[in-house]
């Protein structure tokens, strides 16, 4: 499904902050912060992970100079059971709240529906974006940081970030959300969470194919089209699915995974980085500020998400995934 935005809410700012080894990542020296503590000097994992998803939406804010109050709708999700650092942070900030779950998919989702609510005329002002927090989320989906359990190559190392954009009516000198595909869900029938990137790369095939086909346009119409998290493996999955396709391979160059580059070269993250924060972080600092700077014109942000559970792991149920997609441009 493609959404054409008549309106073109723009992005007003965008808050990112990350973990003390985020500082490690190609793209820190465009996050808003950085702790050099994990846990934010709270007690737990959790509660961390609620601190730094409320400090990125306070320094969107500050820096649209807007109030919380101001705001009608806060719309996000995380990776935690029942989204609860996100909720508690819902808490915190008093603005009227939609949790979301699409997995990694969710920095985009939410950012669509944000989009609508600006497009309807129902707010002036929206929170989206998504966050993950690296101990909380391993300790959930594999296992405790402090096992030291081994993984195998085609793992990828969820970040520690939370990546918030404030959403508001058209702005000219502003990057703005033109149009949008949300995706279905796509199941290839993979079944290993070490292997997430080629779960997801057939549902990011899926998805940016329908966005050009139904936008009727080719990839050398974007600048830029950056996926989320699909790390090493799974970008290469997607280039070659394309290329059977007949995409020709000068064009290929345009995609991008921020997940690949996250962390650069580095074999310690095995396939690259992951996690809801991931593509939030990468999309609302670094995206952001090389449209603002006249470096993309015309960007295609497509985030991925796999839609499992530990329960449905457990189960031997296979990994269904999902992407969404945003076309943002700049005058």
């Amino acid at each position: 499904m493609v959404i054409i935005f008549q309106t073109k809410p723009s992005i007003l700012a965008g808050g990112v902050v990350a973990g003390p080894l985020e500082k490690r990542s190609t793209f820190s020296q465009y996050f808003d912060a950085i702790s050099e503590d994990e846990r934010w000097q709270m007690k737990t994992n959790e509660q961390g992970h609620r601190k730094m998803i409320q400090e990125a939406c306070e320094i969107a804010m500050k820096k649209a100079g807007v109030k919380n109050l101001e705001v009608d709708f806060f719309l996000g999700g995380d990776l935690i059971n029942q989204m609860t650092p996100t909720n508690f942070a819902a808490r915190e900030l008093a603005i009227s709240f939609i949790g979301l779950f699409s997995a990694c998919a969710t920095s985009v989702s939410s950012v669509i529906i944000a989009s609508l609510l600006t497009e309807l005329g129902a707010s002036n002002f929206s929170i989206a974006g998504a966050s993950s927090q690296h101990n909380a989320v391993e300790r959930q989906f594999r296992y405790p940081v402090n096992y030291g359990a081994q993984k195998p190559a085609t793992a990828q190392w969820t970040v520690t970030a939370a990546g918030f954009a404030l959403i508001g009516k058209h702005n000219d000198n502003l990057p703005s959300i033109e149009a949008a595909t949300i995706g279905k869900v796509i199941d290839f029938g993979m079944d290993d969470p070490f292997h997430m990137g080629a779960a997801m790369a057939p549902a990011a095939f899926q998805t940016i194919q329908s966005h050009l086909e139904k936008r009727k346009q080719k990839f050398y119409n974007y600048d830029l089209i950056l996926t989320g998290d699909l790390g090493q493996l799974g970008l290469k999955l997607l280039k070659g699915m394309f290329a059977e396709s007949g995409v020709k391979q000068e064009e290929l160059t345009l995609i991008r995974d921020a997940g690949t580059e996250f962390y650069g070269q580095d074999e310690a993250f095995q396939s690259g980085a992951s996690g809801a924060g991931c593509s939030a972080a990468v999309f609302y600092s670094y995206i952001d500020q090389m449209m603002r700077a006249g470096r993309y014109k015309r960007v295609l942000l497509v985030a991925t998400g796999a839609l499992l559970s530990p329960l449905s792991y457990q189960q031997g149920e296979t990994i269904p995934c999902t992407a969404h997609a945003i076309e943002i441009t700049m005058k």
